[in-house]
Order: C-alpha cells, then sequence, then structure tokens
C-alpha cells in the first residue's frame, strides 16, 4: 500500500517546528491514513542548494544583519562552556521528541527521492512553518519540484513568511506554484501572493499544531506541573530588551516568578538577568507544559501564540520585527488573531502601562469557537485533497 510523504522542517532544533511536524502526523495517524516524514536530513542536494542562497545573500545587508544573532550564538557557545552545556541538555530534549516522528529511509539526492516517491507515494503534504521563504524556494526541496506529476501534491498551511516576495523571485515561485494540486497557506498574506503570481485562488488553512485540541495535546506532555509556584513563561526568539523589560514590570505587578527559555534563536545576554528561572531541559512536551501551567505567557513567537490560544491563556505578544522591516514575518500573527477574532491589544511595543494591559480579557468562549470552525474546516479540506472524503462524513 502507497502512503502519504510528508515534507516538513522536522530536524530544526525550534519547539514550533517539531510540534507542527508532529501534528500533521498526528492527524494522518488519527484517520488511519499510512504515512511517513521525509529524512531529508543527509540531502546533499538540499544543503547544496541552500548553501547557494547563502553565498547569493552575502552583499544583502539586511539578511546579514538578520543572521548575526544566529552566528553569534554558534560563536559564544564555542567559548561559554556552561551555555553550549545547557545547550546540549535541550538538544537531548529534542532527539528524544524526534523519535515520535516516524521518519522513511534518508536520501543522499533529488533524484533518490524521486524515484521513491514514485514507488511508495501516492500523496505529499508540504507544510507548514516558513517553508516557502526565498532560501527554501532556490534550495528547491519544500517546492516539491522533485516530485512526478502524476503524485498528487497539498500544500498544509505552507508560509511563505514575508509579507511579500520580491519580483524577481516571481518565476521561480510561479513554476512551482502552478505544479501543486491543493495550495493552502495560513496566511492572508500567503493567499494574496499566490494570487498575484499565478492567478490561483488558495485556502485559508490553520496551523497543524491547531488541528490537535487541548485535549489531544495534553494527552503528550508531562501531567505534572513543572514549575510548582504561580509563574510568567516568556519565549522570545528576538533579542529586544523592552519586551524583557515588560516581563519584569508584570513580575513587579503580580509578584510571580518569571520562568524563561533562554537563547532559543539567538544568544541574548539581557535573558540570562531578567529571568528567575532558567530551564535547559526543555523538550517539546515539556514546553507546552510551561505555557498550559502558566499564569501569563509572554511571547514574540507564533507557536508561543498558538499554544497559548490552545490552553486558553492570558497572554502578550510582541513584534519581533518593526513593520518597515524587509525581513519582517509579523503578517502569520496578524493573520492568526485576525482569524479567531483576538483583539490586537494582545500586540505589544513593551512599553505599555501593566496595569492597563493586564486589565484586557480574552473572550475564550468565542476563540474556542473559531478555533473548532477553523480546525475543522481545515481538516475537511485537506481529506478531500487526499481523496479521503468519506473518513469526514458525520
Amino acid at each position: 500500500m502507497k502512503k502519504v510523504g510528508i515534507v516538513s522542517c522536522y530536524f530544526k532544533s525550534n519547539y514550533g517546528s517539531v510540534l507542527q511536524a508532529y501534528a500533521t502526523q498526528k492527524v494522518l495517524d488519527d484517520a488511519c491514513i499510512p504515512n511517513e516524514t521525509i529524512n531529508v536530513e543527509h540531502n546533499f542536494d538540499f544543503k547544496k542548494g541552500k548553501r547557494k542562497y547563502y553565498i547569493q545573500q552575502i552583499t544583502n545587508f539586511h539578511f546579514i544583519k538578520e543572521k548575526m544573532g544566529m552566528v553569534k550564538l554558534k560563536v559564544d557557545k564555542i567559548i561559554d562552556k556552561n551555555l553550549r552545556r545547557n545547550i546540549e541538555i535541550r538538544e537531548k530534549k529534542y532527539k528524544e521528541f524526534r523519535k515520535e516522528i516516524r521518519l522513511s529511509q534518508s536520501f543522499y539526492s533529488y533524484q533518490e527521492l524521486t524515484k521513491w516517491t514514485k514507488e511508495h507515494y501516492n500523496h505529499v503534504i508540504v507544510g507548514s512553518d516558513q517553508l516557502w521563504l526565498p532560501v527554501n524556494v532556490v534550495s528547491n526541496y519544500y517546492t516539491l519540484n522533485w516530485v512526478p506529476n502524476e503524485i498528487n501534491k497539498i500544500s498544509l498551511a505552507t508560509s511563505f513568511g514575508f509579507n511579500t516576495i520580491d519580483k524577481k523571485y516571481d518565476s521561480q515561485y510561479a513554476d512551482f506554484l502552478s505544479r501543486i494540486n491543493y495550495l493552502s497557506t495560513r496566511e492572508q498574506s500567503g493567499i494574496e501572493i499566490i494570487q498575484r503570481i499565478t492567478n490561483r485562488q488558495a485556502k485559508l488553512a490553520c496551523d497543524p499544531t491547531l488541528l490537535l485540541s487541548k485535549k489531544e495535546w495534553e494527552t503528550i506532555i508531562p501531567e505534572q506541573r513543572i514549575i510548582k509556584e504561580p509563574y510568567i513563561f516568556c519565549y522570545f526568539l528576538g533579542k529586544n530588551i523592552e519586551h524583557r523589560k515588560f516581563a519584569e514590570r508584570l513580575k513587579k505587578y503580580t509578584g510571580y516568578k518569571i520562568v524563561s527559555i533562554n537563547h532559543a534563536d539567538e544568544y541574548v545576554k539581557y535573558s540570562d538577568i531578567f529571568a528567575d528561572v532558567i530551564p535547559y531541559d526543555i523538550g517539546p512536551k515539556e514546553w507546552i507544559n510551561l505555557i498550559k501551567n502558566a499564569e501569563y505567557v509572554c511571547t514574540d513567537s507564533f507557536h508561543g501564540t498558538v499554544f497559548s490560544l490552545i490552553f486558553n491563556k492570558a497572554f502578550f505578544n510582541f513584534r519581533r520585527y518593526s513593520s518597515k522591516s524587509k525581513v519582517s514575518t509579523n503578517s502569520r500573527l496578524d493573520s492568526l488573531l485576525n482569524t479567531v477574532h483576538v483583539s490586537k491589544e494582545r500586540i505589544l511595543s513593551g512599553k505599555e502601562d501593566i496595569e492597563e494591559v493586564v486589565s484586557y480579557s480574552i473572550d475564550y468562549i468565542d476563540v474556542n469557537k473559531h478555533l473548532e470552525l477553523l480546525r475543522e474546516d481545515t481538516k475537511q479540506w485537506l481529506f478531500g485533497a487526499l481523496g479521503e472524503d468519506s473518513i469526514y462524513e458525520k
């Protein structure tokens, strides 16, 4: 029996990336649809394509500036033994969780992968995450260009990352988007990009992590609280100090400790100053547990916001990028909050008055209704694209 091949960013040490890869597999498993996630870790063609893009960006100031934090983290891990040891503890937890993602055999070239796909898959799903950033289009894996024409190709809530795509890439985007049989994206801006480039109408779908309910996520996370006393959970990927100072003022106002996941994307020295508890033995399951049991969540992460919504938390989101930034990925958050009818009062700069913003309430009865509608609508679309409409009949 042929399977569904899943193309995702399961290998990246990022909570959202790993959890959306797991969720995609889980939704198909629950529907008894045979599937496996394609193992691309050793694919030379994929790595060669990424290197090609980075070389092309060597004179791009905005790109270089954006990547400097990640480079600095790698350097700091070499210099600081304690930091390196702590990051290794976290990496071990990621490695443990990835065992729950069912992988195919390893492929070293797109030619090998094409041959395997023709013989073993009847559908290939790509999604979600920021898989259609220009670097990934140039590397040519998440484009599904290696998938034979006769195989059904589906994008599940795949994100472009940016609000707009530089027109110099239009022809490359048009080529691969035109080959995908069923197109969905998780942002309104993505629908507009597809419309502009291909004149096709894509589906607005929810991120795979939202396809699982609160109860379903609770079945995989530690049952006991990791932190016993009330706390403010902080998950910042960006380096904005003002966001962390907001959390400090929230701590002063509430009396709750700050629990922070530090140095996830780049090294930020102030993170070690503002937090009271800095755990590193936190894998994806433990990360969800920390969100579930927090009194407040402060985050600049898309998936930090997603799981705050799933667990009905009082959360504050901070923009990682300015609206004028050429590498801004703000649109994905705007689209999510708009879809579930959450006021943009939740998106802060960090300078707001604590007493005022704490008074902002979220109508989770209404939010949960919209989340369920979005979840069911996306599942119905996905099973229809897979030719499994009968699974969804009620």
